[in-house]
């Protein structure tokens, strides 16, 4: 029962949602195109100016992939991750989730190849992804942007909603598919 809420809410969310902000917009009688078209500039304009802070992070990214540290932390959070039930294939995509959503996505795909999607390790591996978000990029890139420096308080309230994201999709996952 629980499972088929949860799959009728999944399956008609987005829909109702992109069909309600412009009737919302109707009604306020705001002019969606133009205004879309407004954003639409607006968004090149801060394209542009990411792209230095893009091409840094993607640099440290690769370094810190090649250089064996991924590895080096994995093997020390995996008694802390064997504690918390996280299964051994996901510790690296749950670094990774945090630097890099593309890196994330290959190892998310890897692992899906390996395991299967609807296995509980695939199941965990997609709803941790879903979950969490790409905080030094975003800090980096976006944070870059608009010229903040003083980043300590963003990262770690981020890498505490990233912990919080994967220790609720083992819990969620274990508790319905486990």
């Amino acid at each position: 029962m629980f499972v088929n809420v949860i799959q009728t809410i999944s399956t008609y969310a987005i829909p109702v949602v992109i069909l309600l902000i412009p009737l919302y917009a109707v009604f306020k009688k705001i002019k969606v195109y133009e205004v879309f078209c407004e954003g639409a500039v607006e968004g090149f304009h801060t394209a542009v100016k990411i792209i230095p802070y893009l091409l840094a992070m993607l640099v440290a990214i690769g370094i810190f992939r090649k250089s064996g540290a991924m590895d080096v932390l994995v093997s020390i959070l995996s008694p802390v991750t064997n504690f918390i039930g996280l299964p051994g294939e996901l510790v690296p995509l749950a670094v990774m989730k945090s630097l890099s959503g593309g890196g994330s996505n290959g190892l998310l795909t890897d692992i899906l190849k390996t395991s299967g999607p609807d296995s509980l390790i695939g199941r965990i591996a997609s709803t941790m992804t879903a979950s969490s978000e790409t905080t030094f990029y975003v800090i980096a890139i976006y944070f870059g942007a608009v010229g903040i420096r003083k980043t300590r308080h963003a990262v770690s309230a981020g890498l505490i909603a990233d912990l919080a994201g994967v220790l609720a999709a083992i819990w969620i996952c274990r508790l319905m598919f486990g």
